[in-house]
């Protein structure tokens, strides 16, 4: 039969993999949820071997859909939760500690003290980011400090370091491979954003040996095949990697500069195409890099909100208010409107433009007559406030509004939260026939690696349309949204 591409989409619940066809069919596809460990406040954790059995499962799930064995795999592409960290064996392949989640924040601390030292200019001119506890930096820096015999061992060579993306990849190729993207590296506060190397000077401010770090690739060409994975036989191309916010840029093709696209999924993240030279905010964005494929690099700016889906998963698992998540929508249409309740989903801090490490969630507004499904539409106009200010800040740093940009994730899928948010920023938003658009950038990636795609030409091409949400709100009502949603604001930054 035709080749076709396995693309695996690690993310912060659960382990998806799909399998497409050269026309970008999805033959085959499987999500396997893992389990969240949190020890305690503001900590949350993951064991590699869950996520790697969660991988093993969803390829296996997902082939046996698409009715296709593992030969017939032309490529691999994977795209991963960020920043997550990882320390693991070299010689055994054992976790030394569970991984440190990109929203823990035990970090904090370490990034208050650094940031007193007058650290933070400086940080931000090397690598685009700022300091926060959400990057793999410091939480490297506290797995060396912390976890008996740690550093001693990784100056010996003894340890690997890496985001989900390395760990996935040395599992694949039975330990053969240690290597990242320059994606995933990007977000380390370990790499220089202009050189896309790891910085001698980054290293020794957060105590990192150099034995402990991957390779830096580009996102696209061969890294390794596998070699002694149930299910797959030696020898398949691992041939794409990109962290998952970048991913969904490749796989929602914003290939030209000015290009944006926001993915709703446990977290929301705005990423605007930037072009091939790194930018600096002047309002609390990111600057990190978008992919690399050969030669040809491109930068973006990126806000973050650090909480979107998960805000669902709250009101489903914390609150009991829904069974599933998918019935926020349906709850939040029992009402006309949040009736003046304002939440504000700070349950992990702020991201940008805030960047409040201490900032908790707010809920205000209520009366006697508040029910559910005000709650429940408030959490939805939440999650859409926080892209607001994140579009907002974009559009301040690049002196013009952004003409329409694309979404997709989960989330994206709640037609009521895509009206609202294209209401609140007065522009079109628009989503495509596949909204699993992470997952189909590490396609992407993977058959440009091998050549099952010529390029980012032929992938733009490829993009579908679905459907487009225009704005509908009248300007005194969005004014009255806003208004509240800034008093709000105000007091959880106080």
């Amino acid at each position: 039969m035709a080749k076709v591409v396995l693309a695996i989409d690690q993310g912060t619940t659960g382990t998806t993999a799909l399998v497409l066809d050269r026309r970008l069919a999805v033959k085959g596809k499987a999500n396997v949820e893992f389990r969240q460990i949190f020890p305690k406040p503001g900590q949350v954790e993951h064991d590699l071997e869950d996520i790697w059995t969660s991988t093993q499962k969803a390829i296996a799930g997902a082939l046996r859909e698409a009715g296709v064995k593992g030969a017939d795999l032309e490529a691999i592409g994977i795209t991963n939760q960020r920043e997550t960290t990882l320390l693991w064996e070299r010689r055994a392949g054992r976790p030394l500690y569970h991984a440190i989640v990109w929203q823990d924040r035990r970090t904090a601390g370490a990034c208050d003290e650094l940031r007193k030292q007058g650290k933070e200019p400086w940080i931000r001119e090397k690598t685009g980011l700022v300091l926060d506890a959400y990057f793999s930096g410091t939480k490297l820096q506290w797995l060396l400090e912390n976890v008996k015999g740690a550093r001693e061992r990784a100056e010996r060579g003894e340890l690997a370091f890496g985001t989900v993306d390395s760990a996935l990849l040395w599992k694949l190729t039975g330990g053969a491979v240690h290597a990242t993207d320059v994606t995933n590296a990007s977000r380390t506060l370990l790499m220089n954003l202009t050189t896309r190397a790891w910085d001698d000077e980054l290293l020794a401010l957060f105590g990192v040996p150099r034995q402990v770090l991957p390779e830096i690739r580009p996102s696209a060409g061969e890294f390794g095949r596998t070699k002694g994975v149930r299910g797959l036989p030696d020898g398949i191309p691992i041939a794409g990697i990109a962290g998952d916010q970048q991913a969904a840029m490749v796989g929602q093709a914003c290939f030209a500069e000015g290009e944006a696209k926001c993915t709703y999924g446990t977290g929301a993240f705005l990423l605007m195409n930037a072009g091939p030279k790194p930018v600096t905010s002047k309002h609390g964005l990111l600057g990190t890099v978008a992919w690399q494929i050969g030669d040809e690099v491109a930068y973006a700016l990126e806000g973050s909100a650090f909480v979107a889906g998960a805000v669902v998963q709250w009101l489903r698992d914390g609150l009991g208010i829904i069974r599933q998540s998918s019935e926020i929508e349906a709850l939040a249409k029992e009402v006309p409107d949040s009736g003046g309740v304002v939440f504000v989903p700070a349950l992990a801090g702020l991201g940008a433009p805030h960047w409040r490490q201490d900032a908790r969630g707010l809920v205000c507004g209520i009366d006697r007559g508040v029910t559910k499904a005000h709650l429940a539409r408030a959490a939805l106009e939440g999650i859409a406030f926080e892209i607001y200010e994140l579009a907002q800040s974009m559009a301040q740093d690049i002196g013009k509004p952004m003409p329409m940009f694309r979404v997709d994730g989960g989330a994206s899928t709640n037609d009521l939260l895509m009206q609202f948010q294209a209401d609140l920023l007065q522009t079109p938003i628009e989503r495509p026939r596949m909204v699993e658009t992470t997952a189909l950038g590490a396609a992407f990636l993977a058959g440009i690696g091998t050549g099952m795609w010529a390029g980012t030409k032929e992938v733009a091409k490829a993009w579908k349309p679905g459907r487009r949400f225009l704005p509908k709100m009248k300007d005194e009502a969005r004014e009255a949204h806003l208004a509240r949603w800034r008093k709000a604001i105000a007091r959880v930054c106080a």
